[in-house]
């Protein structure tokens, strides 16, 4: 039997899941733009702060759109974006477009 109770709940779950997410992705945006301009902490803080204000009147899922919005945010303070780990992620052969499809060939005695 549903209650009242069970949608507010699963709501809360997920916005508290979604919030744990973002918390997780903005340390490691500070770490990685840290590690390319070391002496810019705090301005790097506030504008992963910023950008994530904005990322959550756009969405629901400001996780998703974080990362885009602070590298947008430091192209315009004339920075090169960081690279992050995901950009070092390597991808398998089979998802590059090359084939490895090898025909099979049954022998049929007639």
């Amino acid at each position: 039997m549903q209650t009242e109770q069970q949608p507010k709940i699963a709501t809360l779950v997920f916005l508290q899941t979604v919030s744990a997410a973002v918390t997780q992705l903005k340390q490691k945006l500070q770490q990685d733009y840290e590690r390319v301009y070391p002496g810019l902490g705090e301005i790097i803080h506030i504008v992963i702060d910023e950008e994530e204000a904005k990322a959550w009147e756009l969405s629901l899922f400001p996780h998703l759109f974080l990362p885009d919005l602070v590298e947008a945010h430091v192209a315009k303070l004339g920075l090169e974006p960081a690279a992050t780990k995901q950009d070092e992620v390597q991808v398998p052969d089979r998802f590059l477009g090359k084939s490895s499809y090898q025909p099979a060939f049954a022998y049929v005695d007639c």
